[in-house]
């Protein structure tokens, strides 16, 4: 239909759908043609550098339609995401990040006790355990009066 010059709005009445994911495939038809529909076979990922230039020159005032043309975008919104990256957190938000979940940091490993602090340690949990069984022992003869 768009390549017989029909225009998205008039394509969705035709086909009975709503206009928005029309509007998106016209916009993406204008810049890939026919194979459009066709999808890519793998992800591709762009250089700091390549994003850097794409965004400049966008702001020096090119269309975000003919910079993806140019570079072989798979759409203009993906040239935008990286203006409003750059907008937001400057041009180190245009590098690659790390994939997946940070390492957890390695922790040395614990420092032996001395012979004071443990037996303190022992002293402290014993006195726990013997005030834990009074109260036990106190609540058992409460019951049974």
């Amino acid at each position: 239909m768009f390549d017989e010059g029909i225009g998205y709005k008039a394509a969705a009445r035709l086909l009975g759908v709503s206009s928005t994911p029309v509007k998106s495939l016209y916009r993406r038809w204008r810049i890939h043609g026919q194979g459009v529909l066709v999808t890519k076979p793998t992800k591709h990922s762009y250089s700091y550098e390549f994003k850097l230039a794409l965004v400049e020159r966008f702001l020096a005032g090119e269309t975000a339609p003919d910079l993806a043309v140019e570079a072989g975008l798979s759409s203009p919104a993906l040239l935008q995401k990286w203006v409003r990256a750059y907008r937001g957190e400057g041009a180190d938000a245009l590098r690659p990040k790390p994939k997946g979940r940070p390492r957890k940091p390695t922790s040395p490993p614990p420092a032996e006790l001395s012979e004071l602090e443990r037996l303190r340690r022992e002293n402290e949990r014993l006195r726990a355990e013997v005030a834990y069984l009074g109260k036990l022992r106190a609540l058992r003869a409460q019951k049974q009066r």
